[in-house]
Parts: structure tokens; sequence; C-alpha cells
């Protein structure tokens, strides 16, 4: 008699808003060649935007998600509640060995919770033993602004302590989890997925044609980005905030790619912004942004990932923040902290678009940290695996 085959390992992929989609693109294609390993990829709708949805998608090169909750915007106590109660019902029907997630947002955190407190029909093996429960997989471990009043802080560190397997893009991630009491063997420090999905992009972006679009000659202009609602919801804070930028936009036109939330608040706060030093638009598609970014002469903003995009393109970046959960940014690639006064922006753009000394690529941001993720999880869940 002829042994069968064993059945694949079923992994849940999370996403929620449109940067956890640029993390996980480079898994769900790294483990798509893995024929041990069978992919799901689930949206959370915790953001979503239908005008830009499938052009993103598109962009990405990664199929449309299996499972689609639609959850919406809410408060942050809401919005957790709900996606775990529209994700509950998935992991019943589908029955997971592992649930993936990838960075800090709400969706992370609520889709971990479900997975960790979700009994199985029947238990499984794999080489973290016999389980009855899905396996917690957290891309992009270990980050730590240490700034408790951030929610994003919340959600990583509660999400790191119910994982069973932790990867981490940054050193200070993997020492961050040792500090913490993670078990060794269960972190795996594999680079950076963000930089997988923009290195596999960059020549496709490079060929778009928005820069002649908009009008904008390369080095000669600057690009803003503001969504975290510590900037941008009390109109005391993003008022002088973009009056700092508007010092900045006299010396170097900016453009200022709007989230719809930021949008929202100054409206209601009647803010406007000089036409001749300033283009605002709306969000735009991966390659599009990723064009504008490298071509910027300098990038200000309060994302964290787009701390980690500009050390890969070398393109000098101000975050509008007093600290950060990615130092690597900080001690090898191109970031420098501004915070939110006028006088720490302005010196942090002073530094950052002075000429600086050849940078370094942190280790492993190299565009194949999701290979290395399928290589550690081909080895989880393969039968009898270490």
């Amino acid at each position: 008699m002829v042994a069968s085959e064993p059945m694949p390992a079923k992994i849940l992929c999370i996403g929620g808003a449109r940067p956890n989609f640029v993390k996980i693109a480079s898994v769900v294609r790294a483990l798509a060649t893995r024929p041990g390993i069978e992919t799901r990829l689930v949206h959370t709708g915790q953001h979503y935007d239908e005008k830009l949805s499938a052009v993103f998608f598109d962009d990405l090169g990664i199929p449309r998600p299996h499972v689609e909750l639609g959850v919406g915007s809410a408060s942050h106590a809401t919005q957790t509640a709900e996606i775990m109660r529209r994700f509950e019902p998935v992991v019943e029907a589908e029955q997971p060995n592992g649930v993936l997630v990838v960075g800090d947002v709400n969706s992370t955190l609520a889709c971990a919770l479900v997975a960790a407190k979700h009994l199985l029909q029947a238990p499984f093996r794999c080489a973290l033993g016999e389980r009855r429960r899905p396996a917690v997989i957290h891309v992009e471990a270990g980050l730590r602004s240490f700034d408790d009043d951030m929610p994003e802080e919340v959600n990583r560190r509660l999400t790191d302590s119910i994982s069973d397997v932790l990867f981490a893009s940054e050193a200070a991630g993997v020492k961050n989890l040792q500090s913490e009491g993670v078990p060794a063997d269960r972190v795996h420090l594999v680079g950076n997925v963000m930089i997988d999905t923009l290195l596999a992009a960059k020549d496709r972006a490079l060929r778009s044609p928005i820069l002649g679009q908009l009008g904008l000659e390369e080095r000669a202009y600057g690009l803003v980005t503001l969504h975290r609602p510590s900037n941008v919801d009390d109109p005391g804070t993003l008022g002088p905030l973009l009056a700092a930028l508007d010092d900045i936009a006299g010396q170097v036109p900016l453009v200022f790619a709007v989230h719809p939330r930021t949008r929202a608040r100054m409206r209601e706060a009647r803010i406007r912004l000089d036409g001749e030093r300033w283009m605002v638009t709306d969000p735009l598609g991966y390659l599009e942004f990723l064009r504008i970014m490298s071509g910027a002469r300098v990038v200000l903003t309060d994302s964290g990932g787009i701390q980690e995009e500009t050390t890969v393109l070398g393109v000098p970046c101000v975050t509008l923040r007093r600290n950060t959960e990615r130092p690597v940014t900080l001690s090898e690639g191109t970031n420098h902290l501004g915070g939110t006064s006028r006088e720490g922006i302005l010196a942090a753009f002073d530094h950052a678009i002075r000429p600086r000394p050849l940078r370094r690529i942190p280790q492993f941001w190299d565009g194949h940290a999701a290979e290395r993720i399928a290589d550690v999880l081909t080895r989880v869940f393969q039968p009898g695996g270490d």
C-alpha cells in the first residue's frame, strides 16, 4: 500500500490596512511556492478604500482576498471587538494550522487573540508539538517605541506575548523579545518583508509617468504624509505641525498625499495650504507613491514603514514623532527624528538634507525576507519537523 501524501498545512494570512498588504504580499508569494503549505488571504477591512483597492492589489501582484470581513472604521475597542467577532467564524470554518499576522494594527491583535483561544476540531502535529490551537505567527515582531500611549505599541506587545513563531525585521526586535523573556527558539531574524515588496516593484515604479503628470522634477520637491491620530486629530497639534512644514515648503515645494482621516480633520479645522508651495493629492497607488518617494529630495512623515523604505531608497527622511520603533533607520539609515515642534522639525530637516557619508543597508533587508519566513514555516509545519 502506498502511503498517502500528508495534507498541506493551512495558514490564514491577515491584512487589515494598506501597509499590511505591502508587508504580506511577498510572504503570500513565497508560501505559494511551498507544496506543503496552503494559504488563504483574509482582509478584515479595517481600512478600505473602494477606489484604490483593485489597483493596489494589482500593483502588489497578489490575488484579491479569499475572505473580506468588511469591518470598517470605529474606535479602537469597537473595531477590535468587531474584527474578533467576524474572524472567529472564519477560523471555525477554515480550521487552519496557523494564523499569520503582520505589523501592529488592530487587526493584528484581534486576529491573534482569536487564533490563540480557538480550539480546532482535531489536533495536529508540527514542530511545536501536538496542538489543538492554530499557531500564531507574527511578522515584524519585537519592534518597540517604548511609548505606551501609542495604540500600536499595545498591539505589538500583546501580539508578541501570545505568538508561537516570531519573525523580527531587525536586531533590535530580537533584543527586545529576549529582554521580555520570549524563548530564543521561537524568534527568527529574517529581515524586512516590506523591503521585499519594494525591491520587487522598484523597476515598475520607476517607469511610472506620475512625476511628469504632476509636473515634478527629480530631487526638486519634498513628500509629506501624516495620518497618526496623535498628529492629526487635535487641531492644536495639526495646525502648528503644518505651519512648521509650511516653513520648509518655502525652501522645497511639498507634495502632500493626504490620508482621508487627515483631510477630514483639516476641513474641520479650516486649514488651507498655499497652492504655490504645496501640491495636495489624494492617496496614491503603491507604484505611484513609490515613484514619488524615490524621487523626493526629502520625505517628512509619521509613518513607520516609510522610515524603512526611505532608508533602502537612500532618500532623507524626517519622522514627525518623538520616537521610533525602528531604531536601525536612525543608526544605519537615512531617518532623523524631528518630533512635532517647529524647532525640532526644522533642525531635523536641515540635518537631513546635508550630504552624508555612505549609508548602510540593514542586515537581511535584501529582498529575501519572505523566503526565510517560508523556510522556517516549512520546517515548523512539515510532519516530524524539528
